[in-house]
């Protein structure tokens, strides 16, 4: 939920309307001038589903923050009536500008959960002069066997268990439009094929992907793939599923608050560099 010192609105771009909350850094810092973090939740989540991540992380960085809910999520206006495509995440990434350019941000640094790292991956990939650093959390890159096991598991989930009731605190009214969006779309056939690793070698900014051992809709394939394609850091971290700034947080928000600490210091530098 907002705390008091969060500055929230209701952004209209396009069709839709984007619930947002600004998140002020905590501490000021060297950093302080420098670019906004900006989370991107996953498949299932919202603003709210970060709990006080986007905060903590905020404060150790001294950078001010911006969380939003996708259109369908949270307290955003609902999907729309056309069904998804196998672009819909980078589509995402368009949005994610456009929300951008109409808050007057330029530069950021993008942390994305699962769905939110892919489109950390590709915002990254088509417009790099404005990412200065992207920490991806279960990014996927292409589609795996693994990955659709995990989709089928959730479905199953969804008719048996009581997690309709817990994603409508969340969801509301919206919460079977954002299961089935994310099901009925990595299950179709024409998504089997998906893949963005062609945005990876556009990246010009620091990588961190960070990915849980034991997370259960991906494998290292798709570390590897990010590694070598953004030429990027790792984080693998043992005894961890798809949430790793839930189930390991402290390991979490140490080593991403050093790697943008340092990805923004050098970005500032090479900027004075090219002023003198």
């Amino acid at each position: 939920m907002s705390r008091p010192d969060f500055r929230e609105q209701v952004v209209p771009l396009g069709d839709a309307s984007l619930y947002v909350q600004r998140v002020p850094a905590t501490s000021r810092s060297a950093l302080s001038a420098g670019p906004t973090l900006v989370f991107l939740h996953d498949s299932l989540g919202c603003v709210d589903t970060w709990r006080d991540f986007p905060e903590a992380l905020a404060g150790r960085v001294g950078l001010d923050a911006v969380n939003y809910d996708r259109q369908g999520y949270g307290r955003s206006s609902a999907f729309g009536t056309t069904s998804r495509t196998p672009e819909y995440l980078e589509e995402q990434a368009t949005v994610l500008f456009a929300l951008l350019d109409a808050l007057a941000i330029e530069t950021v640094v993008l942390f994305g959960h699962s769905d939110g790292g892919s489109i950390a991956l590709i915002a990254a990939g088509i417009q790099p002069q404005r990412v200065a650093a992207v920490v991806t959390e279960g990014a996927h890159v292409f589609v795996e066997d693994v990955t659709l096991a995990g989709v089928r598991t959730a479905r199953e989930a969804f008719a048996t268990t009581d997690l309709p009731e817990r994603l409508a605190r969340y969801h509301g009214e919206k919460v079977q439009g954002v299961a089935t969006a994310w099901i009925d779309t990595w299950l179709s056939p024409a998504f089997r094929t998906w893949s963005i690793e062609r945005y990876l070698p556009a990246i010009a900014c620091p990588v961190l992907a960070i990915q849980g051992e034991d997370d259960e809709y991906g494998t290292m394939a798709q570390v590897r793939a990010i590694v070598d394609g953004a030429r990027a850091k790792s984080l693998v971290i043992p005894g961890v599923g798809h949430t790793p700034h839930r189930d390991a947080r402290d390991e979490v928000l140490a080593a991403t608050a050093e790697f943008i600490t340092r990805a923004v210091r050098k970005r500032s530098d090479e900027a004075a560099d090219a002023r003198h």
